[in-house]
């Protein structure tokens, strides 16, 4: 046996329902749920549900821009190697010139070195 409820329409009307002893009841022809305005156990609020949702935005928004100093960081080291790389073969093609300079024939004919030498005479054998 269903026991009788009165509920108000939208309109203001009153209106007699059977309520089953479950939590669901049928009015106008369509079937309804009561709630007893407790949440379920295990359930959080929706203002709970907004404030983890922005808490995981945050993250991943500090995650993206903590790779992007990082990323920035890196650029930094790789352009100050960069520039240490360049002076190192500008010093390098420098050294290759005074080396062919010191190794010349005509700057060792000249040497104060060459100029002190004495000649060798070949041995008759």
């Amino acid at each position: 046996m269903k026991n009788q409820k009165t509920f108000t329409t939208r309109r203001g009307e009153a209106r007699e329902a059977a309520v089953s002893s479950g939590r669901y009841g049928f009015l106008n022809g369509r079937d309804i749920r009561f709630s007893s305005g407790r949440r379920e156990r295990g359930s959080i609020s929706g203002v709970a549900q907004g404030v983890m949702v922005g808490l995981l935005v945050l993250i991943v928004g500090l995650i993206y821009v903590s790779q992007g100093a990082k990323a920035s960081g890196l650029d930094y080291e790789i352009s100050k190697i960069d520039g240490e790389i360049s002076e190192l073969r500008a010093e390098k093609e420098d050294l290759a010139i005074e080396k062919a300079r010191l190794t010349s024939v005509a700057t060792v004919s000249q040497s104060e070195v060459a100029v002190n030498m004495e000649e060798v005479q070949p041995e008759n054998r």
